[in-house]
């Protein structure tokens, strides 16, 4: 028996009390009286041996140790929420999958995507979060992960998705326009004398593609802006405001649009690669698993 856990009901209660710091709103919220929710906080006050609330007046504000306890209990909360709906939902392979994304591969590729998979199987949701940084499953509400690298983390299975086997400078149409001039055929030259825009994470990108085609120009490639993200890095280059190394496979959808246009067609090799990762206890998850063959029929026929 665990002795040290206060009721649900009773936490239930405190976490709304102190995210609307009202203890009346949090009775009309949870369909209970005002003297219902004080006599619950003032018995979880006692049995925690603190103040959770300070109260002046009419008012109360969550004390520092409650601001932090509630904090983490609405955490807790929402994942008990979250395997509850889960385990509802389960039955013959569907449910729900929690799946963690790089944030350029989910909304320049999976997510136009997705209706097909939700059309194939409406029964299953998929719950999609950004994520850039490796992380432990267990210490996490994630089924999987698509990421990015040179191969799967520890303690996890992975499947191959996509290489970044065609980086290509890509920038706005008018933007070309602009730089090109007269000259009807662009050199490595010319593009090394235009505003280059870089990812923070790979700024080492534009000198290596320099670097392949025998064009060494150190200074160049490290000067113009920096993006954080991919999608920031494709916004900025549609929006004119320089050439940017971005794998062909995020921006195809821009290119067949028009948006974006391809100044000089000379790539980088593959330097990465996109993975679906997962524990392998979850290998069998149903969800996962029709997930799992819809994903890879997509990336192996490079649809």
């Amino acid at each position: 028996m665990r002795k040290k856990i206060p009721s649900l009901h009773a936490l239930m209660i405190f976490e709304a009390a102190a995210r609307l710091q009202s203890f009346t709103r949090a009775a009309d919220e949870l369909a209970l009286t005002q003297s219902a929710v004080c006599k619950q906080i003032a018995s979880l006050e006692e049995w925690l041996g603190l103040a959770l609330f300070a109260r002046v007046k009419q008012r109360i504000t969550p004390t520092p140790a409650g601001r932090n306890y509630a904090e983490k209990i609405r955490t807790h909360l929402s994942r008990i929420e979250r395997d509850t709906l889960e385990l509802m939902g389960t039955q013959d392979g569907s449910g729900t999958l929690e799946l963690a994304v790089v944030p350029t591969f989910a909304a320049q590729w999976l997510i136009p995507r997705l209706a097909e998979f939700h059309t194939l199987r409406p029964d299953i949701t998929v719950n999609l979060s950004t994520c850039t940084d490796t992380f432990i499953f267990t210490e996490s509400p994630f089924h999987a992960a698509i990421h990015s690298g040179e191969a799967p983390w520890p303690g996890t299975k992975g499947d191959f998705l996509i290489g970044e086997d065609d980086t290509t400078p890509v920038c706005s149409p008018a933007f070309l326009a602009r730089h090109q001039g007269k000259s009807k055929k662009l050199s490595i030259d010319d593009i090394s004398r235009m505003p280059l825009l870089h990812l923070m994470t790979r700024l080492d990108d534009w000198r290596r593609w320099f670097d392949l085609h025998d064009h060494s120009n150190d200074v160049s490639a490290v000067k113009g802006a920096r993006y954080e993200l991919f999608t920031m890095l494709i916004s900025a280059a549609a929006a004119g405001m320089g050439v940017a190394l971005i794998p062909r496979f995020m921006v195809q959808a821009e290119l067949d649009a028009g948006t974006l246009t391809i100044p000089l067609a000379l790539s980088l090799p593959r330097s990465a690669a996109y993975y679906l990762v997962y524990p392998e206890e979850n290998a069998a998850l149903g969800p996962l698993l029709a997930f799992k063959t819809w994903l890879l029929a997509h990336t192996q026929s490079g649809r």
